[in-house]
């Protein structure tokens, strides 16, 4: 008998690996690729909602916890995840400087953004009212990350490369079986899989497409991230991200050529270079209706636990969501409410009367 199955292996998957990891734990991880929302995602760690000038939900206590789980990663791994690069807001006129000023006034976004207006003359960005600078912000190589994540899993014979049959999983009270194997408890990190996972199909996980292009710019020569209506990610080489698309309806992993010109005709709004598009990728982020994590307990079956829905914030939410699991399940600490799945209690009652 192991202690934990985990099912699915994006930024929740292993993280929640390495809490087990740390406090000697014997797990085996089920994964198939399926889901693609942390793979294709831009991987930027921001605490502020750019288009709102909010700060981002728990973002003192998500930095405080992702900051430190990355560079134990890139020890682990010796392998270079965490680019720290300042992210600046592109101002489109006087009123966004206004609005910025405003922002940094407010107690809740001083620490994260700088009063100064940064002018930068570039012949390749059309930045006439300057750019406002993000504080604590950085880049994860999330692609990266995950694939390093799962040989590393792999080489240790705690990955079983085949998609999770929920059918075959049957429930007793103190430990789980599915095929040849027993645990005491199970955890879903399955993304947008959760669609079809009937034990926590009922928590209303939406999802939203994705799309991300690499476009090579030779002539634009950033060393930050720019954000106007869309964000350009320096990823080394002369290559950038360019995302991202919001799609409510399409849920495949397909990608789209009516988002590679959204992309495009944002992006050429501001950026007045020569450009070449090397690649386009699509996932579906596991994004909830009140945009909060799916954290906890199943309302019935107590040794199935979810760890999900962290739209597009995973990189921030995922070390600090799965050390409240971990602790939950261990030491029967309070999860954040906000973030708990008892707040669907009603919904589960429901369906099931």
């Amino acid at each position: 008998m192991v202690d934990y199955i985990i099912v699915g292996l994006g930024l929740a998957g292993t993280s929640f690996a390495e809490q087990l990891l740390a406090d000697n734990k014997s797990f085996v991880v089920f994964d198939d690729d399926s889901q693609q929302s942390s793979v294709v995602a831009g991987g930027l760690y921001n605490p502020v909602i750019l288009k709102r000038f909010t700060k981002v939900w728990r973002a003192h206590e998500q930095l405080k916890k992702a900051k430190p789980f990355y560079a134990r990663l890139e020890s682990k791994l010796d392998m270079r995840f965490d680019y720290k690069v300042p992210v600046y807001r592109r101002f489109a006129s006087v009123e966004e400087q206004n609005l910025w000023f405003d922002a940094s006034d407010k107690p809740l976004l001083e620490d994260f953004l700088s009063t100064k207006i940064i002018q930068k003359d570039h012949s390749c960005i059309e930045a006439t009212y300057g750019y406002g600078e993000v504080l604590g912000t950085g880049r994860i190589d999330t692609e990266s990350l995950v694939k390093a994540y799962t040989k590393y899993l792999n080489s240790r014979g705690l990955l079983i490369r085949e998609k999770f049959n929920y059918e075959l999983l049957e429930l007793s009270e103190n430990y789980i079986e599915y095929k040849d194997l027993k645990a005491k408890h199970i955890v879903f990190c399955d993304g947008f899989g959760l669609k079809k996972n009937p034990f926590f199909n009922y928590l209303p996980l939406n999802g939203t497409k994705g799309e991300l292009l690499t476009i090579h710019a030779p002539a634009l020569k950033i060393n930050f991230v720019l954000k106007s209506s869309v964000f350009l990610i320096p990823i080394g080489e002369d290559l950038y991200r360019v995302g991202a698309t919001y799609e409510w309806h399409d849920k495949t992993n397909e990608v789209t050529e009516k988002a590679r010109q959204e992309l495009l005709s944002k992006m050429e709004t501001f950026i007045k270079c020569n450009y070449k598009v090397v690649d386009q990728k699509a996932g579906i982020r596991p994004t909830v209706t009140d945009r909060r994590p799916l954290v906890g307990q199943h309302p019935e079956y107590k040794n199935l636990y979810i760890l999900n829905g962290m739209g597009s914030r995973g990189v921030m939410i995922a070390p600090d969501a799965s050390e409240q699991l971990y602790q939950f399940i261990t030491h029967q600490s309070e999860l954040d409410e906000e973030m708990n799945i008892r707040r669907f209690d009603k919904k589960y009652k429901s369906l099931n009367q």
